[in-house]
């Protein structure tokens, strides 16, 4: 199984590698596979999806959770949107388990979690606005809701905390979903320095579409 996989791979018809700290945006037809590896290990791959006619219809992590009835995602998990819509299954899955409760770094968050200098630092959610408008001019923040924390490791205890722990993936790790409708997806591979969701160390990732 994994030798075929690897022979699409070399058959996609997109690669790209994202750089640390860096964002991505790209659509990804219906049908197509997406795949996302983590190149070097430990590293926070912030993504998430809408429909590419409809971008309010955009990746929701409480209808997603609600719908399979756990926290993490997962091989077999669905990605749903506010409405219930599918977008994405995940296929196949070589890290175990991907966040969807600790969100996207940004000023604000930086500036609760960490000493105040650190407010100013490159974040997510501002990779996200770059992403959006070069994309098309007439998005706007209102989109930017939940996403997925892929490889990132926050697990939650029988109390219902959480916290940011080491990664849990490795060097060549990946996740692949096929699209269940036509999306765009947006990735800020994460350049938080100050937890330990990229070893303190932001690396590159690759991202693969085939159809």
């Amino acid at each position: 199984m994994l030798e075929q996989q690897v022979s699409r791979i070399d058959d996609a018809s997109y690669e790209h590698i994202i750089e640390a700290g860096e964002w991505w945006i790209h659509p990804i037809r219906k049908g197509e596979v997406f795949r996302i590896t983590d190149l070097e290990g430990n590293q926070a791959v912030d993504t998430f999806f809408f429909l590419e006619d409809d971008p309010g219809e955009r990746y929701s992590a409480g209808d997603t959770i609600a719908a399979q009835r756990q926290v993490y995602l997962v091989k077999g998990s669905i990605l749903r949107t506010f409405s219930g819509l599918p977008l994405m299954e995940i296929t196949d899955d070589t890290c175990g388990r991907h966040d969807t409760l600790g969100g996207a770094c940004a000023a604000e968050s930086n500036s609760v979690r960490y000493p105040s200098e650190k407010r100013h630092m490159h974040n997510c959610r501002d990779s996200f606005m770059r992403a959006l408008v070069s994309y098309d001019d007439r998005l706007t923040k209102d989109i930017l809701t939940s996403n997925i924390n892929f490889f990132m490791n926050v697990p939650v205890d029988p109390e219902g905390g959480s916290s940011f722990d080491d990664g849990i993936s490795g060097p060549g790790k990946y996740v692949e979903m096929r699209a269940l409708e036509s999306v765009v997806a947006v990735i800020s591979n994460c350049p938080q320095l100050n937890n330990p969701c990229n070893g303190y160390n932001p690396t590159p990732a690759a991202v693969h579409i085939w159809s």
